[in-house]
C-alpha cells in the first residue's frame, strides 16, 4: 500500500474514531451491521500474546507480585472492551466502572482481532517501559506481524477504522489507570517509605527473614482501586492468634510446616507451583493464565471466549493483589520461618531455593496471612470453572522439560484441585501456615465468584 495515502486515510479514519465518542449514537445492538462476530475468529492471538505477558512477566523488574496482576487486569480489560461490540449476548462494563469509553459506528464493519492488537501493542509499551530492548522487541514484532496479516486479510478500510477504535480504547483505559495513583506505576518503588521497623511491635509480626530483600514489598498495595470487590471485602478473615503455647493452633501448624518437608513429594509439589523467583519463571498471579493458554489450545477455544476469560482472569488478579495485600499488612503475620526458629527448632530452613543464584532457604518479603499464591490459584480457579466447566480435568505442562527445577507435569480433575494442590504447595515449601493457605482459598473464592457475578452479560 502506498505509504502516503495510508497516512492520510490514517488521519481521515482518526477523525472519524474521535466523533465516534459523541453521546448522540444511539445504543443499537451492535451485535448487527458491525462484521463478522469475535467468535468466528481463532485464539492463536490471545495465546501468543498471553505467551509474550509471561515473559514480559518474568524478567521485569519490581512486577511481581502486585504489578504485573493490576496491569494483565486493564491490559485485558481494555481487550474487552474493544471487542466486545462483536459479541453478542455481552456488553461493556464500562458504565459498571464509570469510563467514558466510545462505541463502534453502527452499519460500519470491524475487524475485532485488528483491534485485539492495537491495544496490546499500544498498553504493553506503555506498561512495560524498563524491560531490555529484546523484548520491547518482541512487543513490537509480535505487533507488526499481526498487523501485517490482518491488512492483506480485510479491507484497508475496516483495517484502519478496527486499528483505531482499539487505539482509543487503549488510551482511554490507560488515561483512567492514571487515575489510580496508589497502583498505577508501583513498579518504580515497591516501598515508598515502609520501614517493617516501624510495625514491629512484638513477636508474633512480621520481619524479614535472614535471606532475601530486607523490608516489606507493597505494603500500600491494598489501596490500590478494584474492580469487582468493594471496600468491605478487601480484608479477609482474621487468622489464629498467635503463641508461643504448645498446645496452641497455631504452634501445631508450625509444627505441621516443619513435618510436611518429610513428605517425598514436597520438593517435587512445592517448586511445580512456586513460581516465586524473577527471571527464572512466570510470577503466582499469571500462572492461571500460563494454564487458561493451555485450556484455550485443548478446547481450540474462539477468539471471543478467549478474549472473555482473560479479562476476567485479569479483573481478578488485580482484585486479588489489592485484597491480599491490604489484609497482609493490617494482620502483619510473621512467616512460619520467625515462628518455627522462635519456638520450635532454630534449624528450620524452607526449602524455596534459587537455582539461578544458588540461594537457598528463600521465604517471600511480605507478611504470610492470607497466602498470596492460595488466593490467586482458588480465584482464578472459579472464573476458569466458569467458563469451562467445574469438573474440567488436564495436565499441567507449565513446566514440562524444566532442566533447573522438577517440572514434570501433573494431572488434575478439576481447577478446584488444582488450586488446592497451589495452596498446599506452600506448606511444604515451608513459606506458609495451614491458616494462611485456607483462608487464601476461601477469600479467592469469594473474589472469583464477585468477578463472575459482574454484568458481564446482558
Amino acid at each position: 500500500m502506498n505509504r502516503l495515502f495510508k497516512n492520510l486515510f490514517l488521519g481521515a479514519m482518526t477523525i472519524l474514531v474521535v466523533a465516534s465518542c459523541r453521546k448522540d449514537i444511539p445504543d443499537t445492538d451492535t451485535s448487527k451491521n458491525l462484521g463478522k462476530e469475535a467468535s468466528t475468529y481463532d485464539s492463536k492471538i490471545i495465546i501468543d500474546y498471553n505467551n509474550l505477558y509471561l515473559e514480559l512477566d518474568r524478567m521485569a523488574a519490581n512486577y511481581r507480585p502486585c504489578p504485573t496482576a493490576r496491569t494483565f487486569g486493564y491490559l485485558n480489560l481494555a481487550c474487552y472492551e474493544a471487542v466486545v461490540h462483536g459479541m453478542p449476548g455481552y456488553r461493556s462494563l464500562a458504565p459498571t466502572f464509570g469510563i467514558d469509553l466510545p462505541e463502534p459506528f453502527a452499519g460500519n464493519e470491524y475487524h475485532w482481532p485488528t483491534a485485539f492488537n492495537a491495544v496490546q501493542g499500544y498498553l504493553l509499551r506503555r506498561y512495560f517501559p524498563h524491560v531490555n530492548e529484546d523484548l520491547k522487541n518482541d512487543i513490537a514484532a509480535i505487533e507488526k506481524r499481526y498487523e501485517d496479516l490482518y491488512e492483506d486479510q480485510v479491507a484497508i478500510d475496516v483495517f484502519e477504522r478496527s486499528k483505531l477504535y482499539g487505539l482509543t480504547i487503549a488510551t482511554k483505559i490507560w488515561e483512567w489507570s492514571t487515575t489510580d495513583k496508589v497502583g498505577h506505576d508501583a513498579y518504580l518503588d515497591p516501598f515508598r517509605g515502609y520501614n517493617w521497623v516501624n510495625t514491629f511491635k512484638k513477636d508474633g509480626d512480621w520481619k524479614p527473614t535472614n535471606v532475601g530483600i530486607q523490608n516489606g514489598i507493597f505494603p500500600y498495595f491494598g489501596s490500590a482501586r478494584t474492580f469487582a470487590v468493594e471496600d468491605a471485602l478487601k480484608i479477609c478473615r482474621p487468622p489464629l492468634t498467635m503463641t508461643d503455647d504448645p498446645s496452641s493452633e497455631i504452634y501445631a501448624q508450625g509444627l505441621e510446616v516443619v513435618n510436611a518437608q518429610k513428605n517425598p513429594n514436597a520438593g517435587w509439589i512445592g517448586v511445580f507451583w512456586s513460581d516465586d523467583l524473577s527471571e527464572l519463571t512466570f510470577s503466582p498471579p499469571v500462572r492461571f493464565v500460563a494454564i487458561a493458554n493451555q485450556v484455550y489450545g485443548l478446547e481450540k477455544a474462539n477468539f471471543a471466549k478467549a478474549v472473555l476469560t482473560n479479562a476476567k482472569l485479569g479483573v481478578t488478579t488485580n482484585d486479588v493483589a489489592v485484597c491480599v495485600w491490604n489484609s497482609k499488612y493490617h494482620y502483619n503475620i510473621e512467616r512460619p520461618e520467625t515462628y518455627i526458629k522462635r519456638v520450635i527448632t532454630p534449624n528450620f530452613n524452607t526449602i524455596l531455593n534459587n537455582p539461578l543464584n544458588g540461594v537457598k532457604g528463600i521465604t517471600p518479603p511480605f507478611p504470610a496471612y492470607p497466602s498470596g499464591h492460595s488466593t490467586f490459584g482458588a480465584a482464578a480457579a472459579e472464573v476458569l470453572a466458569d467458563e469451562f466447566g467445574f469438573a474440567y480435568s488436564m495436565t499441567d505442562r507449565c513446566h514440562e522439560n524444566r532442566t533447573n527445577f522438577d517440572g514434570r507435569p501433573r494431572s488434575f480433575n478439576s481447577f478446584h484441585e488444582m488450586a488446592l494442590e497451589n495452596a498446599i504447595s506452600r506448606i511444604y515449601l515451608g513459606v506458609h501456615f495451614r491458616m494462611d493457605c485456607d483462608e487464601g482459598v476461601r477469600y479467592g473464592q469469594e473474589i472469583g465468584r464477585r468477578v463472575n457475578k459482574l454484568p458481564w452479560k446482558g
